[in-house]
């Protein structure tokens, strides 16, 4: 299976660069292909505006959708998001790594969506090519997620509310909305303060969830 790793953390000696290693590890050895997009080491550019095209439709005003439909057709997008965009092609897989921020996921994870899922290439809005016929049906996806703080605080009762409700504007309003299959996602609390051996035993876990692939 062809798998993409688009991973976003800043510190290569975190925990969560020990569990993107893990996870390529893992996956090459059980004889997967793996390209991994590096957000933060890449300096991927986060913004979605009128520079991510080579040429426009109509240069006097920007709008958006018929933009991003008029370069995906002709393959005008500028080379960052093209070299994303053929990586989502080849992946069979995708696998978004991130921690949490304010309850979502980074700011230069969010602009890779917002730049590479551009509309005529994960989705149609004319021609209501989303949901079930999202333009990138038939590929999985599955996100691999840190926090800082403890699961009772994301949790129904707690503070910010049961985790998996606030992620549905990711797996449902985006991951589905493109027409990817969602895979459960592998969720980590309290890593700031975990110990050696829950943190080990956390990427121990995280290999077994990867060779069950």
């Amino acid at each position: 299976m062809n798998i993409l790793y688009i991973y976003a953390h800043q510190e290569p000696a975190s925990f969560n660069a020990a569990l993107k290693t893990v996870a390529v590890e893992t996956l090459e050895k059980a004889g997967h292909k793996v390209k991994v997009s590096d957000l933060y080491a890449m300096h991927f550019k986060p913004v979605l505006d009128a520079g991510d095209f080579l040429q426009r439709k109509k240069p006097d005003k920007l709008a958006l959708f018929p933009e991003q439909i008029n370069a995906t057709k002709t393959g005008t997008f500028v080379p960052d998001i093209m070299e994303e965009m053929d990586k989502v092609k080849w992946a069979d897989m995708l696998i978004f790594q991130f921690p949490i921020y304010f309850t979502g996921m980074p700011a230069i994870m969010k602009g890779w969506l917002d730049r590479v899922f551009a509309a005529g290439f994960a989705f149609d809005p004319i021609t209501q090519g989303f949901y079930e016929n999202g333009l990138l049906k038939g590929k999985k996806v599955m996100m691999t997620i840190t926090t800082g703080a403890d699961e009772t605080v994301y949790s129904e009762s707690g503070a910010h509310g049961d985790i998996h409700t606030l992620l549905r504007y990711i797996t449902h309003c985006i991951f589905e909305y493109t027409g990817l299959e969602v895979l459960p996602s592998y969720i980590m609390f309290s890593v700031n303060s975990q110990s050696k051996e829950i943190g080990q035993q956390r990427l121990e876990k995280y290999g077994e969830i990867l060779k069950s692939f």
